[in-house]
């Protein structure tokens, strides 16, 4: 969703950030809207969000929500109702925990499965590697592996990424948020081009014939 207000362009964005419980998705968001980080949150119970203004450029606006999914809700009968109308997400797996890594490809399906832009593609998605100011185990150990997995599985990116330590985490949301400033454009675009050849094709057309 954008507006334009002068010559400056605001924008309204939902982000997703889903993937497993107790892999740090809540640490994710508070430690990027907030520069916080704690230990002691609360497990999310169903859905929770928090807001980000961004001053992306000298002509650009943007209002960032920021979706936190329960982990326990992949499955839920209400993630299509919280997908509904994201332009974007993250998914997040603890570096630490293979099996978190494992339940990655579900996540992903599932969001496929839900929610799409308006060309039905894919909302772009990037893989949150969090908690690498830890020891590290699994494939997240092995650049070229997870660069494959990514693009085979249709991430948009990857980062290594510490809520605690604030490793990666505006950079990681930078690589997002510019994907989907671009499908933005890229919309905007294919529908003044429709508009235009809408008008043309009723626009009146002279007599020719030369008749009085």
């Amino acid at each position: 969703m954008s507006k334009a207000s002068g010559e400056k362009k605001e924008h309204l964005y939902k982000v997703l950030v889903i993937g497993d419980g107790g892999v740090g998705k809540t640490s994710f968001i508070k430690r990027y809207v907030h520069q916080f980080f704690s230990v002691h949150y609360k497990a999310t119970i169903g859905v929770d969000f928090a807001l980000k203004l961004l001053s992306w450029d000298s002509n650009t606006f943007i209002r960032l929500q920021l979706w936190d999914i329960a982990g326990q809700e992949r499955d839920g009968s209400m993630t299509r109702v919280y997908f509904r109308e994201a332009v974007g997400a993250f998914i997040v797996f603890d570096v630490t925990k293979p099996l978190t890594f494992q339940s990655v490809q579900k996540w992903k399906s599932s969001l496929d499965a839900k929610v799409q832009l308006s060309n039905g593609q894919p909302i772009p998605c990037v893989l949150v590697a969090n908690k690498c100011d830890l020891p590290k185990e699994g494939v997240v150990n092995n650049k070229h592996h997870m660069d494959e997995y990514c693009s085979t599985n249709g991430f948009l990116n990857w980062f290594e990424a510490s809520a605690k330590e604030n490793i990666n985490i505006d950079e990681s949301v930078r690589c997002l948020v510019a994907q989907v400033l671009d499908n933005d454009e890229a919309n905007e675009w294919a529908k003044d081009s429709e508009l235009v050849n809408t008008t043309e094709e009723f626009k009146p057309k002279k007599n020719t014939s030369g008749c009085c």
